[in-house]
């Protein structure tokens, strides 16, 4: 649903010194092999729409490292639809390596300074470095702690970014040039979360890692002398790649001295997919750890179709339609209506030209208006089955209910969600961290909803009816034994310590013992935990 978003994607690109240019690069040749970057942060815009940017490395001009950045979408922050102002761009910051971000704050200020790539200048040239990160760190809280009363830092921005930074920069204090393994092996016994970094530094060193429990995706792809990685296959299959692989989980890849080393950098802590990647944030043309995202998401639909026929509550007639919220739900709704035997059609618009800036701090009721149009043509007099992928906080979706039926004229809505209830906030990269703002718990007295509490949140929505999937069909969808998924926002059991100990501080907050506010940026103290 356009309430849930994500913490970000990244990028990576790196032509190595060869006498056969790869024919994947640009016509302008390897040293220049930058110009790909802006190209695949466009196939990763699904993942962040509020800034982006890249690093690059060459090391003939006096900005080795130089970087990028601007708030807005790929388009706007690379001047794309500029022709003479992005060929700028490209020209000025030319290099043989880049690492990419798009952003999408679940903390942090909308402004340029918490775009990134962030840089770290120094006289050294392998102190010297940038770097982009997706995730979130469940510690965050004592790391930051750690750092301003132990070690006397000093931070500009109250983000994950920064305090990495800064424990990178601690890990190279030292006046001998590091084992990059070595360095973040370290950071890896002080992390706790979902951390997938690219990492460059002005010595053309090149890192590529995902943290021990491969709770977001990363992918990377080898031509020739070209590499690239991506947060999403689908940037990397645009660029013309055939051999893409999954990075596994706690493993790293280095660039040094022109050559690529994949090796684990972290001891195996268990796989934690986040499920919702297949659900809802990936791009549908992506696989992620082997598992389709359209396949995974037209099994949710048709996984629907079995629990539709059981409940047999909704008459399905000439008059039933099943439509989907665009675009997410659109592959589990022609699955679904597949199985029904039914009509699948687009009874809702949205409005692609309306940008995440241009909307924001419009109120709700109006942001639906902008971005969703009922077609009354198609809805009117109508029995509408509406697919969603989820529900999280209920305020778009009971606003959208609104206009189906007042402006598009549905007869009846039965609300049919791809996804089982929303229990517990996200402390790995979605902005959901409090249980408060949660629409299923104020319903919800057991582990799964009772048709009675349904009818409840239905009755609240404005719907006729409201089905969710069952928490089960999950792993079967996605084609992942459970014990390899990240399930913890349906189930309120968490992977990793700092996110258990963060879920009780949650708990508290809900009972009213506490103050308000994202559960994962309070104190460490309030948590308990000691130090990092």
């Amino acid at each position: 649903m356009a309430e849930l978003h994500h913490e970000c994607g990244i990028a990576a690109i790196y032509h190595l010194e060869s006498p056969t240019p790869s024919p994947l690069a640009t016509p302008h040749g390897p040293n220049q092999v930058s110009r790909l970057m802006p190209r695949m942060l466009l196939d990763l815009q699904n993942r962040g729409q509020l800034a982006a940017g890249f690093t690059t490395y060459n090391p003939e001009r006096d900005k080795i490292l130089d970087t990028h950045k601007q708030i807005g979408t790929v388009i706007e922050a690379f001047r794309l639809n500029h022709q003479a102002k992005a060929e700028s761009v490209m020209r000025e910051y030319a290099g043989r390596a880049a690492i990419g971000h798009v952003r999408y704050a679940t903390c942090g200020s909308n402004d340029r300074s918490h775009a990134q790539p962030f840089q770290r200048y120094h006289g050294r040239k392998w102190k010297w470095f940038s770097i982009a990160f997706n995730g979130q760190l469940a510690n965050f809280a004592e790391l930051r702690d750690h750092l301003l009363t132990r070690e006397e830092y000093h931070l500009t921005r109250n983000v994950d970014t920064e305090v990495i930074s800064h424990y990178l920069s601690y890990e190279l204090r030292h006046d001998d040039r590091p084992d990059l393994f070595e360095v973040f092996r370290n950071l890896s016994e002080k992390f706790d979360g979902a951390y997938n970094l690219v990492f460059l530094n002005a010595m053309g060193e090149m890192v590529v890692l995902r943290d021990p429990k491969g709770f977001r995706p990363l992918c990377y792809a080898i031509d020739g002398p070209l590499f690239a990685a991506a947060s999403e296959s689908v940037a990397l299959a645009n660029l013309g790649f055939q051999n893409i692989k999954d990075l596994e989980p706690g493993s790293m890849i280095l660039i040094r001295d022109n050559t690529i080393r994949i090796d684990r950098f972290a001891r195996r802590k268990g796989f934690s997919h986040c499920f919702f990647e297949w659900i809802y944030f990936a791009n549908v043309a992506s696989t992620i750890d082997g598992r389709s995202v359209y396949l995974s998401r037209a099994a949710l639909g048709r996984e629907l179709a079995v629990q539709e026929h059981k409940l047999g509550r909704v008459t399905l007639d000439d008059d039933t339609i099943v439509v989907p919220v665009p675009d997410t739900g659109k592959a589990a709704a022609d699955a679904m209506a597949y199985e029904l035997g039914v009509p699948s059609v687009e009874g809702l618009m949205r409005n692609r030209y309306v940008g995440r800036t241009f909307i924001e701090g419009v109120n709700r009721a109006d942001r639906v208006r902008m971005k969703y149009t009922p077609l009354r043509e198609v809805l009117a007099g109508k029995r509408v089955l509406l697919i969603e992928d989820t529900i999280v906080r209920s305020t778009t979706l009971k606003s959208l209910l609104h206009h189906i039926r007042e402006r598009g004229g549905a007869k009846e809505i039965h609300v049919r969600v791809a996804c089982p209830p929303i229990v517990a906030p996200c402390f790995y990269g979605i902005d959901m961290s409090t249980i408060q703002e949660l629409f299923a718990p104020r319903f919800m007295r057991g582990d799964q909803p009772t048709i009675a509490e349904q009818e409840a949140m239905a009755k609240e929505l404005g719907a006729d009816s409201l089905f969710y999937l069952p928490l089960e069909a999950v792993a079967r969808c996605i084609g992942l034994p459970e014990s390899q998924l990240c399930r913890a926002c349906l189930t309120g059991l968490y992977p990793t310590e700092a996110g258990s100990r963060l879920h009780q501080l949650a708990l508290i907050q809900r009972s009213g013992a506490t103050n308000n506010g994202r559960t994962y940026e309070l104190r460490a103290a309030a948590t308990g935990c000691g130090e990092p």
